[in-house]
């Protein structure tokens, strides 16, 4: 409906009454962000007062920062752990908060090697529905009329994402043009990844030409799934030329709905097999979904190591990243969704959670010294500039949690800061879900060395590197080996075993990838030869790094050290097979 022009929208005009009211809200919440902060944390503490973690550090009550700042400590997962696993054992007492916990979520960063589990409660649903309701108003900012949407997910963990689907929130929801998909909650919510994956597919390609947008949540989910239609399209065509749907999707629930979606269609089947018999791949998005305006991905972070990628599947199609959130808490908005990749920034939301900011040093890595720890920066005071790392308090009780999130301020809306993702704190390598950090693969480096040592063999020097070019991706370790026997050299099987170790020496999040969700391919051992590590020092010296303190990168991305570091491989070897791994055991539902 048309609006009366004496009205001003700072974000932009809306497109209907229904739309300013939520664009109004965003105006109110960043407008007045140190208030809303205090309001929050006061709201947290009250409510939580009576729980067993506040009560430890003798608040008596009190609400304000000051009191709060001074008494409770900033923490990390594994400070908090015991407590955790005390109501996954089934500890029903108020330990974090006042309200019952309803369910864990998993987080992908780990602990000890498995996945955190962080405990929430009902209300933050409704707090996450809130944010999710002002994404459609902020995209029609950009004049992207919503409609179908192809979107790929997956179900395994009960993450933040899988969690709101099981809800009632999303089985319930009201008709809402952003939140119309082709795939229905069955195909969803299979926790069986090929008959999820092929569902979902399959209901893509009945709807083609009715889809306005492609997506999932990740860039390397995505790709995943035009990978599955490389393999499959076959099998999927002739279930659309037959009506009949594949044996391997034996889901009961999936086969009821499907038998009602799938219909003989020989024209679309024709289709399909013209597009995808031949070897090009290149723009296969928009051939098969032509009126696709944009894909709704993530890609930044380690995500933007696909962008390449997507834009040759999709022709370089708009890439909308809309929100910044986590398993501990959703955060924000990105109210430009149609900007560019590397412009990409995330209007935090002071009603979610209270902030703080540790102001991040490369050089001492942002490390809190318990004798004298720095005052951490609240939401409204963070520069334009500087990075800091993510402290949040929740509703669901966690207090001054590190969440690991390296941010950098690049501006405010009105006075709340917008944010760039940079990285994960001290993750090295990173495909998927997984998150590998430097000590991690120095242990598994380690594991594989000791295979080499019947050999006479050690590591001189090594370095990784996330390839992505292949699909899925997977790990690549350059190493460059000192034989002292060439007589007794270790043999290529050997060398395959040591891949294999690594893997094994790994999370259980790199390990599922790899076993249970296919997306991670086997790691890849490049042996180079003697004095390449020398050469890269050479190579970092003549760009101006000192020669003092100059170490060998222990991972590398940057084009020209790759192509040095490959031009001097001698072998190349591959996990012969697929590293442990069992689903943990977890109680996700209390």
């Amino acid at each position: 409906m048309a609006m009366h022009s004496a009205v001003s929208y700072p974000l932009g005009r809306p497109a209907c009454k229904k739309d300013a009211k939520a664009l109004q809200f965003i105006e109110e919440m960043t407008r007045n962000v140190d208030s809303v902060q205090e309001k929050v944390l006061a709201e947290i503490l009250s409510g939580n007062a009576n729980t067993e973690y506040l009560q430890r550090f003798k608040l008596g009550g009190a609400t304000d920062r000051d009191t709060f700042k001074s008494k409770v400590p900033v923490i990390t997962y594994e400070e908090i752990q015991p407590d955790i696993q005390r109501i996954a054992n089934g500890d029903r007492s108020p330990i974090f908060s006042s309200h019952p916990i309803s369910e864990f979520l998993t987080s992908s960063g780990t602990s000890a090697g498995e996945r955190k589990l962080m405990p929430t409660i009902q209300e933050e649903l409704d707090r996450k529905q809130l944010l999710y309701s002002l994404l459609m108003p902020v995209m029609n900012l950009s004049r992207q009329r919503q409609g179908l949407v192809f979107s790929i997910y997956k179900s395994r963990n009960q993450d933040t994402l899988t969690s709101y689907y099981k809800s009632d929130h999303f089985k319930t929801r009201p008709y809402d043009p952003y939140n119309v998909y082709t795939s229905p909650n069955e195909a969803v919510l299979c926790v069986d990844s090929f008959q999820s994956m092929y569902s979902q597919m399959l209901c893509g390609l009945l709807m083609r030409k009715e889809v306005l947008r492609v997506g999932a949540v990740f860039a390397s989910g995505l790709l995943r799934a035009i990978h599955f239609l490389q393999l499959n399209w076959q099998q999927l065509a002739k279930d659309i030329a037959s009506g009949i749907l594949n044996p391997r999707v034996s889901d009961p629930s999936i086969r009821e709905c499907m038998s009602r979606i799938l219909k003989p269609n020989r024209e679309l089947a024709d289709f399909i097999i013209k597009e995808c018999e031949g070897q090009n791949w290149e723009g296969i998005i928009t051939r098969i979904w032509p009126n696709t305006k944009y894909l709704d991905v993530i890609v930044t972070g380690a995500m933007a190591q696909y962008i390449r990628t997507l834009d040759y599947y999709s022709g370089g199609l708009p890439k909308a990243c809309t929100m910044y959130a986590s398993s501990e808490c959703y955060f924000g908005l990105n109210l430009k969704p149609m900007c560019k990749p590397s412009e990409v920034c995330y209007t935090i939301m002071p009603n979610m959670c209270y902030y703080e900011f540790i102001p991040h040093d490369s050089a001492n890595h942002g490390t809190i010294s318990r004798d004298s720890p720095p005052r951490l920066v609240d939401l409204a005071d963070v520069e334009v500039g500087k990075e800091y790392e993510l402290v949040i308090t929740t509703y669901a009780g966690l207090c001054r949690y590190r969440v690991g999130d390296i941010l950098q301020v690049t501006g405010f809306h009105n006075s709340a800061p917008q944010f760039k993702f940079i990285r994960r704190k001290n993750v090295l390598l990173s495909i998927d879900s997984d998150k590998t950090d430097e000590a991690e693969l120095q242990n598994a480096v380690e594991n594989a060395a000791s295979i080499l040592r019947p050999y006479d063999t050690s590591v001189v020097e090594y370095t990784s590197y996330a390839d992505t070019k292949t699909i899925p991706g997977h790990y690549v370790i350059y190493c460059e080996l000192h034989i002292k026997d060439p007589t007794n050299a270790p043999s290529k099987e050997v060398l395959n075993q040591c891949c294999l170790a690594m893997e094994e020496s790994l999370n259980s999040v790199y390990r599922q990838c790899r076993v249970a969700d296919n997306s991670i391919g086997p790691l890849e051992i490049r042996v180079v030869i003697d004095g390449t590590f020398e050469e890269l020092m050479d190579y970092a010296i003549s760009r101006g790094a000192s020669i003092n303190q100059y170490k060998a990168p222990r991972c590398v991305n940057f084009t020209p050290i790759v192509e040095l570091l490959d031009s001097r491989v001698v072998s190349v070897h591959f996990s012969p097979d697929a590293p442990h791994w069992t689903p943990e055991r977890q109680r996700l539902e209390v």
